[in-house]
């Protein structure tokens, strides 16, 4: 467990990439199974342990300690993991040999019942030094957040030998922790592990961001433009098995099976093939923003009211297989007209063809994007986010190769904020007011007064980060827990301009509205707090009923 935490320490505080790689090339090399394979699937999201709630570390820690010293110490470390490790008195009396494996860890866990976890969570404590205690209470609370992604994690992976990173994805779905097989494969001590599964996920296809000055490099012949829609990225899968029956599966762009949620949409699965697309909500025609679709993620079930109200639907983008055949070899002008035979093919209208976007040169395809209901897409603006660029001669690439696909996202919306509450951040943060909650001015019965309409964290630089913690702390005028309520009254609040990808409707917030992406894009110290926002102006960019989203100006 002390090479884990170690692990998972130095990655948290390493912040280029290739360290990160170095790192986990260096732990799987000489890590031995199955330490390895469950560390391997803890960076990949892939490990199911049993969650500790943080009521349950709140109690153990209250059998040992003085209440007031904890919440005392809480309020000053900010993170109720790496306070709890702190604070939790090292191994006593015992060796070093006291220290578990992974493995080990693992088993326990997985052994465990409601009953018995506490007793397991406060076992392991005993036995690990604060190093370890923190990678423990990381891993069983769900906050393993050191800045791996899946796919950099299998990139280590592929570096212990000679196989393409893309078939280490091909075969990843089939595998389950802790890996045995996988890594004996890759470092060339065994076959090829096997996938039976008829109906598996591919790895995807994604997108460099785009740049104005990157288009100066670009030729428009050579690209092939349709709109990023405001939805999700989905994988439809339908394939028979050895026995005749047919698999119908929905997988996200990271893998997960996410059938249970979208029957309406299995049902219409009649092929055999693999289709890329968007997953929306389409209303009488319309294509709707996020927030609708957000309604039905991450459900088992679904009732028939939901189904009645948010009728699932596919965009087509792309085609991977079909009638067994493997198209990803072929150019994506050669893909896209197989795809559009094949969605012409299915009888269901939960299914159709993303549409492209015609254009002669860039201006064009920039008034475009800007204005995609002066194109005919009226009915569909308020959930199209950007456009695609699409090179028309690529072949499909797991992951993101640079140069055949771009993804070009409109404007973002922007509006001045005044902070009103603050919390602590996370990691290097822990110790700084950088979570910040911000509100815009609404008419009261005694005049303007502020309503919450959004939280951010990021886009700040670390003098401004200290010089924004320095005025929470001055300026506080309450304190709930770990969050405090600065002075924020029409001249002394601190201004905050806000850039955001799209407001939606929200019953859930006393302003009536939820943003989508909100970043802080700058500290406006220059700007007095009276002349913020408005929640009047924010109403006029919620999604009309009728009609196109208006943009500002």
């Amino acid at each position: 467990m002390r090479a884990f935490a170690n692990l998972i320490e130095s990655l948290m505080l390493t912040p280029q990439r290739n360290g990160k790689l170095r790192l986990m090339l260096a732990y799987f090399r000489d890590t031995p199974d199955p330490d390895r394979g469950f560390a391997l699937a803890a960076l990949t999201g892939a490990l199911n342990v049993p969650r500790a709630r943080p009521a349950l570390l709140r109690a153990l820690v209250a059998e040992r300690f003085d209440p007031v010293l904890f919440r005392l110490s809480y309020d000053y470390v900010g993170d109720l993991c790496e306070t709890v490790s702190l604070i939790w008195p090292g191994p006593q009396g015992l060796g070093n040999d006291t220290d578990p494996r992974l493995g080990d860890v693992v088993a326990s866990l997985g052994e465990a019942t409601r009953a018995s976890l506490p007793g397991i969570v406060s076992d392991m404590l005993d036995r690990l030094d604060e190093t370890g205690r923190w990678a423990f209470l990381k891993l069983i609370t769900g906050g393993l957040r050191v800045g791996v992604s899946a796919r950099l994690a299998k990139t280590a992976l592929a570096g212990l030998g000679a196989v393409p990173l893309d078939e280490i994805e091909e075969t990843w779905h089939g595998q389950r922790p802790p890996y045995e097989v996988l890594f004996a494969w890759v470092e060339g001590k065994g076959p090829r592990p096997r996938n039976d599964d008829p109906a598996p996920f591919r790895a995807m296809m994604l997108a460099q961001p785009l740049g104005d000055s990157d288009l100066d490099a670009l030729d428009p012949a050579h690209f092939a433009a349709e709109w990023k829609w405001d939805g999700i990225r989905v994988q439809a899968v339908a394939a028979r098995d050895a026995h005749g029956r047919q698999l119908r599966r929905l997988y996200s762009r990271t893998g997960d099976d996410i059938s249970a949620a979208f029957p309406d949409i299995l049902e219409v699965l009649d092929f055999d093939g693999t289709i890329d697309g968007e997953l929306l909500i389409v209303r009488d025609g319309a294509a709707q923003p996020f927030n609708a679709l957000q309604q039905r993620l991450n459900r088992k079930s679904v009732t028939r009211k939901l189904l009645a109200e948010h009728p699932a639907h596919i965009r087509a983008y792309d085609l991977l297989f079909a009638d067994g055949e493997d198209l990803r070899a072929l150019t994506f002008a050669e893909r896209r007209e197989r795809l559009a035979r094949f969605v012409s093919e299915i009888d269901s209208d939960r299914i159709d063809l993303s549409a492209q976007v015609r254009f002669d040169d860039w201006n064009m395809l920039a008034a475009a994007r800007g204005d995609p209901a002066g194109t005919g897409a009226a009915q569909d603006a308020d959930a199209i986010e950007g456009v695609m660029l699409k090179r028309r001669d690529s072949v499909y690439e797991a992951g993101r190769p640079k140069g055949p696909w771009f993804k070009w996202k409109r404007d973002p919306y922007n509006v001045d904020a005044v902070l009103m509450y603050a919390q602590r951040g996370r990691g290097r943060r822990s110790s700084l007011y950088s979570d910040c909650t911000f509100g815009v001015w609404c008419e009261g019965g005694a005049g303007p007064e502020l309503v919450p309409v959004g939280k951010a964290y990021s886009g700040f630089t670390d003098e401004e980060l200290k010089r924004l913690d320095r005025f929470v702390r001055e300026n506080t005028v309450e304190r709930f827990g770990p969050v405090r309520a600065v002075r924020a009254d029409t001249e002394t609040g601190l201004v905050l301009e806000i850039a955001f990808e799209g407001l939606n409707e929200s019953a859930r917030h006393k302003s009536g509205v939820a943003m989508r992406f909100p970043r802080i894009a700058r500290i406006r110290w220059d700007k007095p707090s009276r002349e913020a926002g408005t929640l009047a102006e924010l109403a006029r960019l919620l999604p009309q009923r009728k009609g196109a989203q208006a943009r500002p100006d």
